[in-house]
């Protein structure tokens, strides 16, 4: 079903309420470096650095974009960034069974009731006949590297309806966007504030969920270096308090509308400033109130959903089959759903 190889997958490498989340103040504003993608589904990260939440707990924080996920975990392990919030890859569990880097966290999860990731299609597969995910059945599939999140998507959803797909790794989701718009592959996954206006352009057309193929998905989680989660608990903790905050600002703000439509006005605003940034607020508020979706409170993470997609990976020959998932994951600083 698979047309990468392990070798390959490695080469394209509120309050908070969490357990120990209680905000403590460091000695003085530890300059750390956080990543992120311009996606909604990280706004946690963008609230807490604008409502000073990581200030309050004693951090001095730089945040940097990536364009992909395991770009992001290679510079955890390099050192270049401190924290970051992404899918699990290959490309990071190759890294944690190298003693790189250590899962923290969850941050973006499905859940039953709140609108999640769509199942696309190009329009030329939409007008041959691709009108739902079983009839996929011989068609490409957009991902951005091997071992990616968009991968195992696919192979889920392949796997599922008992159809086979070729992957087609294209880098940048910028890269399978375009790919996917102009029909060079038939299918793709995506987070629905990124589904939702594409499938309005008429470019691509939604014909699924991927709640309905994956239970619970863990989409996102929160990593660092295993370095940090060992031997730099303070700081981790710090960042895991202001990060749980910006995550209980988000929710209460876009989920529950405690603040009423003004609430949502302000957080939309906020999230602006890193989301659709190209284009006036009036026409990227649609796109970033489509792309609502409950964040983990407290930064609780679900072992059960991480687990399943570790037996994936190994079971594609993606990463090493001895890896476990204390080598992946410190369950010590968050609340575990599913353990």
């Amino acid at each position: 079903m698979t047309d990468f190889n392990r070798r390959q997958a490695i080469a394209t490498l509120g309050a908070a309420t969490a357990v120990g989340l209680a905000t403590p103040a460091l000695a003085q504003n530890r300059k750390i470096t956080v990543g992120a993608l311009r996606f909604t589904s990280h706004s946690a990260s963008f609230v807490a650095f604008e409502r000073g939440y990581f200030k309050e707990a004693g951090l001095d924080v730089e945040l940097r974009f990536f364009e992909a996920a395991q770009p992001m975990a290679v510079a955890i392990a390099s050192g270049d960034v401190d924290y970051a919030v992404t899918a699990i890859s290959g490309g990071l569990v190759s890294l944690a069974d190298k003693g790189a880097i250590k899962v923290i966290g969850g941050a973006l999860q499905e859940e039953p009731g709140i609108d999640g990731q769509k199942i696309l299609v190009s329009d030329a597969a939409f007008q041959a006949g691709v009108t739902a995910p079983a009839m996929l059945d011989g068609k490409s599939w957009g991902v951005t590297q091997a071992g990616s999140s968009f991968h195992y998507i696919g192979s889920k959803i392949a796997q599922k309806e008992n159809i086979s797909m070729s992957f087609k790794p294209l880098q940048k989701v910028g890269a399978v966007i375009g790919a996917l718009k102009s029909g060079q592959i038939d299918g793709w996954a995506i987070v629905p504030h990124i589904a939702k206006p594409l499938a309005g352009s008429g470019a691509v057309h939604i014909i699924g969920n991927v709640s309905d193929y994956i239970d619970n998905y863990q989409v996102t989680t929160v990593f660092t270096s295993a370095k940090n989660a060992a031997d730099e608990r303070e700081m981790t903790t710090s960042f895991l308090a202001g990060f749980s905050k910006g995550v209980a600002d988000y929710n209460s703000a876009m989920i529950d509308k405690a603040g009423g439509d003004e609430g949502v006005n302000d957080m939309v605003s906020l999230i602006h400033k890193y989301v659709y940034t190209d284009r006036p607020l009036e026409k990227a508020a649609p796109s970033i109130i489509n792309g609502t979706m409950r964040l983990n409170e407290g930064a609780a993470l679900n072992v059960a959903s991480v687990a399943d997609q570790l037996t994936w990976f190994q079971s594609e020959g993606l990463v090493d089959a001895g890896i476990t998932m204390d080598t992946l994951v410190d369950t010590s600083y968050v609340d575990t759903i599913g353990a």
